[in-house]
């Protein structure tokens, strides 16, 4: 696919390609596509990860560079391009988060447990992974969704949108937003597990 080519795909969202324009020709014009498209998604779910506008801002810019310098890892094969730039974004988080809290050495356990009670330590690399392993799962199901499925559901999955969000963003009833749901949700469980007995 030429950059000439990418036009169209990007206005039918085949966000793949334009990934893939990137990665072979660091073409500006798809990535400002790219750009504009998941920017204001990552922010929306940065505000609420971070309840602040400032830090989502800057996990915004971090996944979008991070899309850009990466753009050659990829793989298609492997899931869509939204999953793929979610869980960078996702990673970008947790680092940030990590780097905070970095800071904060003068604040010991026992002061935020008080009572001795630590609770059990949870892993950000292992969170990462779960995430990434059910993205990866995922994925590849998620393209054979009927369009009007997949779009609901990437808007309060991928997009973090409440059901009632969805509903007034998409001019549809609350009720069709949650059979819509379900009915996606059926279709990948049973892609992913094999229908029922």
């Amino acid at each position: 696919m030429t950059t000439q080519e990418i036009t169209p795909a990007i206005a039918a969202g085949q966000w793949e390609e334009a990934l893939a324009i990137v990665a072979l020709h660091r073409d500006k014009s798809a990535y400002a596509e790219l750009f504009r498209y998941f920017a204001p998604r990552l922010r929306a779910f940065g505000i609420k990860m971070f309840g602040n506008e400032q830090q989502a801002m800057e996990m915004v810019q971090d996944t979008m560079l991070n899309v850009w310098q990466k753009a050659a890892l990829f793989d298609a094969s492997r899931g869509c391009a939204s999953t793929w730039i979610f869980t960078i974004a996702r990673n970008v988080r947790f680092d940030m988060l990590r780097k905070k809290q970095s800071r904060k050495d003068d604040i010991s356990a026992d002061d935020l447990w008080a009572d001795g009670d630590y609770p059990e330590q949870e892993d950000n690399q292992s969170q990462q992974w779960d995430v990434h392993l059910v993205a990866e799962k995922v994925a590849p199901h998620f393209h054979a969704l009927p369009p009007a499925q997949r779009l609901v559901m990437e808007k309060v999955y991928l997009d973090e949108l409440s059901h009632q969000e969805v509903s007034e963003q998409l001019g549809i009833p609350l009720g069709t937003v949650k059979s819509r749901i379900r009915l996606a949700l059926d279709r990948l469980r049973e892609a992913i597990d094999g229908p029922r007995s």
